[in-house]
């Protein structure tokens, strides 16, 4: 929620009051949009981008801190501005509904000034690396024509540039993007945040930490649970990281973890409650609208590689307790299940499984998303903290609407990169360079997809970060043979990926103030940790029977899962260099060779590396037990 301090100028609270209204406004119109009727969409997406400019404006002068007189001209410019640019885009898409119309010189003035306002409050939001990415796309498109080899084209004016990226609804700021996020995304946003509110994420970090209370990494495995289900509700690394980690990274280091592995290890399980089913955050319901899958589909695909995922982290964490020596301890009075938690525990138990039945029953994601909040709401006031302080579902609705509204910038970066290589078509041309320098192996051109897709999502979040890489990388991976989920898949995954990659690892940099750790070296904890998350994408893309709903098989199902889970016990152990005992170099670098091979499709090479990894493990099982005394050998 937006409060001005209380010294505030009187400008600046009535930015904050503006912003509270949008707010609110912007949450009314995604519930009625979701669940009551639909709204007109050029309408919709111009009064979204409208509050969203309001909201915008307001949070980046909450986070600038002081705010003087200039700053005030400037920002009451750019709202000016950019309603002035809304404006001009749904009076045009009105003329253009009722006749025939071009677009005219003097249409091309707010767009020009829409692309610089939003541009601008992208910075402001979420850094360079987005304003970098939208900017790209409007110099391209003014002066690629100038440009040497595949990057050149035939040349924009400037009436072309402002009907590509501006008055368009197929593509650019107001395109399709933009309506899947309005329409379909703003719902599970705010559902995510009352959730928190509710005090539902209390009570499910207490039941992670009941059900791993016998585990040898006690906190630390709860940590993975607890953002694997809060992760997978809230959709943000970030807040999960914050939401579970504030509880979670102290009790992982007083169980004698080092602060580096307690923040490295929480922000790669709270990255992966994302690839996490039922709701995944906001980049699967995207998904389902790209690629046509149906949102149910997507869930059921992405189970088992977020379970692989999930399994490589408890792995971990059991391998470094080993290592560590520390044991199993005794469940503590605070940590035991009241009849309040168990009451507590509907509250994220029923709106779940409304979202699943509903889905099932055949109802739209965004109308399963909207129920899902209706029965939030009432089972809310089950909590007594919650019927103490009702204002708390106010402030969380709020906060949630002003989520989206930032989200929403973001993706009017991401509209003009559409606009831009749409028009241009450099995604094809990039995608026949790659299939130039991949020759014949998928192997090596899913090795190029992967990097690029890396550096492109490199500190980003989730959503800005999948989209980009699957509009640049999607075409080329699509052309290799595997199919558009496949492909949409292995983009995500390495889009998740991203957050966990140095240097600019922003899981990493989120959770180590929090342990108190060196920012840098959690990231490279965190890269080691959620390792798994860059092989897994490489098994679905060569057994695709793992996302069940392609080329399912029960058979080779069966044989590659248990492959997988052997591979990863391999790979944690390799990397943390401890299984039952210290392990020898020549011994990790068989154990990965072996995990590798485990992996690869033909059977002349599998067969044999699980028999030899199941002979190193029976060798490590054996050099750990304790040896026998002399003594103790003579009686």
């Amino acid at each position: 929620m937006i409060d001005a301090a209380p010294n505030a100028s009187v400008p600046t609270r009535l930015f904050a009051f503006l912003a509270t209204c949008a707010c609110f406004a912007l949450g009314m119109i995604t519930l009625y949009s979701s669940g009551v009727g639909l709204i007109d969409p050029k309408l919709h997406r111009a009064g979204g981008f409208g509050l969203a400019l309001i909201v915008a404006v307001a949070v980046s002068q909450k986070r600038r801190g002081v705010t003087t007189p200039a700053h005030l001209v400037v920002d009451g410019t750019l709202i000016f501005a950019g309603l002035w640019s809304i404006w001009s885009f749904q009076f045009v898409q009105t003329q253009m509904e009722t006749a025939l119309y071009d677009i005219t010189t003097n249409d091309v003035w707010p767009a020009l000034a829409g692309l610089v306002v939003f541009l601008e409050l992208c910075r402001r939001l979420w850094g360079w690396g987005l304003f970098s990415v939208g900017t790209f796309g409007v110099i391209y498109l003014l002066f690629g024509q100038d440009l040497p080899g595949i990057m050149a084209h035939s040349g924009f004016s400037l009436k072309e540039v402002a009907e590509a990226l501006w008055y368009n609804t197929n593509k650019g700021v107001f395109g399709s993007i933009t309506n899947i996020v309005l329409s379909t995304v703003f719902i599970f946003i705010i559902f995510g945040v009352l959730l928190e509110g509710t005090g539902a994420g209390d009570t499910l970090l207490k039941f992670a930490f009941l059900a791993t209370r016998r585990t040898r990494g006690g906190p630390a495995h709860a940590a993975i649970l607890a953002s694997s289900m809060f992760g997978t509700m809230s959709g943000s690394t970030v807040a999960n990281i914050v939401g579970t980690g504030t509880f979670t990274i102290p009790m992982i280091k007083k169980r004698g973890f080092s602060p580096t592995f307690a923040a490295g290890i929480e922000a790669t399980a709270s990255s992966g409650g994302q690839i996490m089913p039922p709701i995944m955050g906001a980049a699967a319901l995207v998904m389902a609208d790209l690629t046509g899958v149906g949102y149910l589909n997507i869930i059921l695909a992405a189970l088992f590689p977020a379970l692989f995922y999930y399994f490589s982290l408890f792995s971990a964490v059991t391998v470094e307790a080993r290592r560590q020596g520390i044991e199993v301890q005794t469940m503590t009075v605070d940590d035991q299940i009241t009849r309040t938690d168990l009451i507590n525990s509907v509250l994220f138990i029923g709106p779940i499984l409304v979202v699943i039945g509903s889905l099932l029953a055949g109802l739209s994601t965004s109308a399963a998303g909207f129920y899902a909040v209706v029965v939030l709401l009432v089972l809310s006031v089950i909590n007594p903290e919650v019927r103490s302080d009702p204002a708390r579902i106010w402030h969380s609705f709020l906060k949630g609407a002003e989520s989206g509204a930032t989200l929403l910038i973001a993706i009017a970066a991401i509209g003009i990169l559409v606009g831009s290589l749409d028009s241009t078509g450099l995604g094809l041309k990039l995608a026949n360079v790659i299939a130039t320098i991949r020759g014949e192996s998928l192997f090596s051109a899913l090795l190029v997809a992967m990097a690029g897709a890396l550096i492109l999502g490199m500190g980003m979040p989730t959503l800005p970060a999948y989209l980009i890489i699957i509009l640049v990388m999607g075409p080329a991976i699509q052309e290799l043979g595997v199919s558009m989920l496949t492909a949409h898949m292995f983009v995500f995954y390495y889009g998740v990926a991203s957050s966990l990659t140095p240097p600019v690892a922003i899981a990493a940099y989120a959770a180590a103030p929090i342990a108190r750790a060196n920012p840098l070296m959690t990231a490279f904890m965190s890269f080691r940790l959620g390792m798994a998350k860059f092989i897994i994408p490489f098994i679905f893309a060569f057994y695709p029977t793992i996302l069940i709903i392609e080329e399912f098989s029960l058979f080779p199902f069966l044989w590659i899962m248990a492959r997988t889970c052997f591979c990863i016990w391999l790979f944690s152990s390799a990397l943390s260099g401890f299984d039952r005992r210290r392990l020898t170099v020549p011994e990790i670098v068989v154990r990965f060779a072996t995990a590798f091979t485990c992996l690869t499709t033909d059977p002349i090479l599998h067969v044999p590396a699980i028999a030899i990894g199941l002979a190193l493990i029976a060798f490590d099982v054996h050099a750990g037990r304790p040896k026998e005394t002399n003594s103790e050998v003579s009686q």
